[in-house]
């Protein structure tokens, strides 16, 4: 019998609250199987579970914000005795309201005894709410008490009053959960990492025109971007230069092997988050971008997966869409790196000896200078470059 705890989605994360099971008492699970869906600063995270077994309890009620470790659910081995008489906890979606008294978990019959939950808010009743609705509450103080539920008995967007431009004058808009996410990771960064930063304009003439042919008769859907071309060259480059691929934890570098590169990707409601596609190395270009969309995709609509949160181990980050020529990134703690990609500019350009109009991208480098100098930093954005002058061996 092993415990499923709440696991730590960030360096910034101290808690999060349980929203919604996915899974019940009895029910066979994989490694890999999305059971929980956790409410952080940083939006709703789909939880997967590590092993194969068998979902034996719930130790954690629905709505209860508890530190990360905390033991959630017991998962039985095939074929091992159940000890437990499982616990079954509604699984439909129950937001917690805000009160004065601070939640505290309830007692469970299990052999490890749960910590006592964060001051937090209870469960009053079974209020469901739509995701973005709850975010836009919890981003507006909005008590969830307060407010009637649709005619399908679920709270939405429409549900809750828009406050008058006159009210938003006259009261002082606080931080939301996701900018006062962001403002402890970055200033964490900026204070502990000693920064330094680098840039490089590389003619990317060649891989334009590399997408453009690729995608002459392909579906919209199916298209390419250059994004994807961007991620697979700095994967490449990153096996030449791995020091800038890992993590710096306490005072020592732990390498990876592996290239799971953190996209920074912009929330429709507002906040930044850089969730990572995994083994970018070992990805064909279509199915990079295949995973790509569905990334974006779901990090838009606020749904998100833990391990893509606990475990890039370099984040990539663009403004080229809004018309920034360069960009300087922070740091992601425990991350070593952050490379940037500015707008694609039309410039004057010396192409085998003659002046010509070639297509241009200026890339970044801010990274960590514990483990890398500016010497290899260097070599590094070059490799990128010339990498991004070879598409088709992308």
């Amino acid at each position: 019998m092993s415990q499923f705890l709440m696991p730590s989605l960030g360096a910034d994360m101290e808690a999060g609250t349980l929203v919604e099971w996915l899974k019940k008492p009895g029910e066979t699970v994989a490694r890999g199987d999305i059971i929980a869906v956790v409410e952080t600063q940083k939006g709703a995270i789909e939880i997967e579970v590590f092993e194969d077994g068998v979902l034996s309890a719930y130790l954690i009620d629905l709505g209860t914000k508890v530190p990360v470790g905390t033991p959630l659910a017991t998962i039985q081995k095939l074929g091992e005795a159940n000890p437990e008489a499982p616990k079954e906890v509604a699984s439909e979606k129950i937001t917690p309201t805000f009160a004065k008294e601070p939640a505290k978990a309830v007692a469970k019959s299990s052999p490890t005894a749960v910590p006592t939950a964060i001051t937090g808010p209870p469960v009053r009743g079974r209020q469901r709410i739509t995701p973005a609705a709850r975010r836009q509450a919890a981003q507006a103080g909005i008590d969830l008490a307060t407010l009637a539920p649709g005619p399908d008995g679920i709270i939405s967007l429409a549900d809750l009053s828009a406050p008058t431009d006159r009210t938003r004058a006259e009261q002082p808009a606080p931080m939301s959960g996701m900018r006062t996410a962001i403002a402890a990771a970055m200033s964490r960064s900026k204070r502990e990492i000693p920064h330094y930063y680098l840039a490089h304009t590389v003619d990317i003439t060649v891989a334009e025109k590399f997408v453009t042919k690729t995608n002459k008769k392909r579906a919209p859907e199916q298209r390419l971007l250059l994004g994807a071309l961007y991620l697979k060259a700095v994967a490449r480059a990153l096996a030449k230069y791995p020091e800038m691929n890992g993590h710096f934890i306490d005072g020592v570098f732990h390498g990876s092997k592996a290239t799971h590169i953190g996209v920074a990707t912009n929330i429709r409601s507002g906040g930044l988050i850089a969730p990572s596609i995994h083994d970018v190395e070992a990805l064909e270009l279509d199915r990079l971008m295949v995973g790509l969309r569905d990334l974006v995709a779901r990090v838009r609509a606020g749904r998100f997966r833990a391990r893509e949160l606990s475990d890039a181990t370099i984040t990539v980050t663009s403004l080229g869409d809004r018309g920034v020529d360069l960009l300087y990134g922070v740091i992601n703690p425990p991350q070593v790196a952050i490379v940037g990609f500015g707008t694609q500019v039309e410039r004057p350009w010396v192409h085998k000896g003659k002046i010509e109009r070639r297509q241009t991208v200026t890339v970044t480098l801010a990274a960590d200078h514990r483990v890398s100098d500016g010497h290899r930093a260097a070599l590094f954005l070059n490799a990128i470059g010339k990498h991004l002058q070879t598409p088709e061996t992308l």
